[in-house]
């Protein structure tokens, strides 16, 4: 997993609500064990239609998204069966964060695992957001502060261990490797009672 710590980017925003994970990630393509790739069948039944063309009026399609790595969307973003896939999808389509005012906790887990960041804010500062697709803003990981165009900064919760994990850019089992040594020595010197 690569460290996120600042996030700059463009938005681009999707303000449907219940976006879930078959339609981030349509079932069909959930044989792979493997994360890249993943990024071509995004939003696949939004994306394209059924001749496999996209679709020019989906938002992905259209040239102002390109480059956005901040997805808005809709209240209750990931919502759905439970896959890992889906944010491998929006990680390898570019997306570094989604922001929404709510987002399904199994989702937002697999997000933080994967080095895609779950912002949630207050309905005010989301309605702005989908009012304006293509702004401009900062998150800054470290500081759980998104930044909006003018100066106005926001909170978002993230629990410390998953700042510290997307900081340095390990997941739990990268975290746990880094604690060997440390693990190695209690095992050690733990008095065996056999």
């Amino acid at each position: 997993m690569d460290k996120v710590t600042v996030i700059r980017s463009r938005t681009v925003v999707m303000p449907q609500p219940d976006i879930d994970t078959d339609q981030i990630v349509p079932a069909r393509f959930l044989t792979t064990t493997t994360r890249k790739g993943l990024g071509k069948v995004l939003f696949a039944d939004w994306r394209y239609d059924k001749a496999g063309q996209p679709k020019p009026d989906f938002i992905l399609n259209r040239p102002e998204a390109a480059g956005c790595a901040v997805l808005v969307g809709g209240h209750n973003f990931g919502c759905g069966s439970s896959r890992e896939h889906a944010p491998w999808a929006l990680v390898d389509y570019g997306i570094q964060a989604v922001i929404s005012t709510g987002i399904a906790d199994i989702f937002r887990n697999n997000s933080l695992k994967n080095g895609l960041v779950p912002v949630i804010v207050d309905a005010a500062t989301h309605e702005w957001l989908l009012g304006h697709p293509g702004s401009e803003v900062t998150i800054d990981v470290a500081a759980c502060r998104l930044e909006l165009p003018g100066g106005r900064s926001i909170g978002f919760p993230l629990d410390g261990f998953s700042r510290y994990c997307l900081l340095n850019g390990v997941d739990q089992l990268g975290y746990l490797l880094q604690q060997h040594e440390a693990i190695t020595a209690f095992e050690r010197n733990r008095a065996w009672q056999p």
